[in-house]
């Protein structure tokens, strides 16, 4: 037996799998879709309203509180500020770099899963596909094993239906993971802007206050001369 006629029977026994393959699939990416947008509908925060407390807690001098306040939840946003913020003692520089390793932290946390998304998203019509292949084949043997001609059309025409099956399968796994990775992307992006946002006031604000406690006369003044 060739290696044709082995892999041929090895298609006509298990061609089935491939459904059950996509089925699972896409028990998984509903799983995914279910956690991830449970996640984000967690984890918001008003960046407007924020900003402006942080303004008044750091213009205040207020940085136990800033941080306490910080604390209450901990989206990607506050999470960085947070981060930075502990390091405010050591200046703006270390602030900033805290901040920036914080930021890819929770990015990283924001994007779990999204990568199997967009995995499945692309592949999962090649996998039907390939199932849609295999039912062909299968399709086009049993037309061999068939002496009427009317009967092996009719053979042929049913084993392409039920083989077409696969791709329309792999298309509706695919196009809601598809959907649903933008949909998530597009929600991180917007956290990692909210966090920028963030950041850069707090920034601005430690800056301010390093540079007003910089610019402040000596206890001698001038008047010391």
């Amino acid at each position: 037996m060739t290696i044709t006629q082995r892999l041929l029977a090895l298609t006509l026994a298990s061609g089935d799998w491939v459904l059950w393959l996509l089925l699972g699939l896409s028990v998984i990416s509903l799983a995914i879709m279910v956690e991830r947008g449970w996640r984000f509908s967690r984890h918001t925060v008003d960046v407007k309203a924020l900003g402006a407390e942080l303004r008044r807690l750091l213009a205040a001098g207020q940085l136990a509180e800033a941080r306490r306040r910080l604390r209450r939840a901990r989206t990607a946003a506050e999470a960085v500020v947070d981060a930075g913020l502990e390091e405010a003692e050591r200046g703006v520089a270390a602030v900033g770099e805290a901040m920036i390793g914080a930021k890819a932290l929770q990015r990283q946390r924001l994007e779990r899963n999204l990568g199997f998304l967009a995995t499945l998203g692309n592949n999962a019509p090649f996998v039907g596909l390939f199932g849609t292949v295999l039912g062909i084949i299968k399709a086009f043997h049993d037309l061999a094993g068939t002496q009427a001609s009317a009967r092996g059309a009719a053979v042929v025409m049913a084993g392409i239906s039920e083989a077409l099956v696969a791709t329309a399968v792999g298309l509706f796994v695919a196009i809601p993971a598809v959907a649903a990775f933008n949909y998530f992307s597009r929600r991180v992006r917007a956290a990692m802007a909210d966090t920028d946002a963030l950041a850069h006031l707090v920034l601005s604000l430690l800056s301010r206050d390093e540079h007003d406690g910089l610019a402040e006369p000596s206890p001698t003044g001038q008047g010391g001369r």
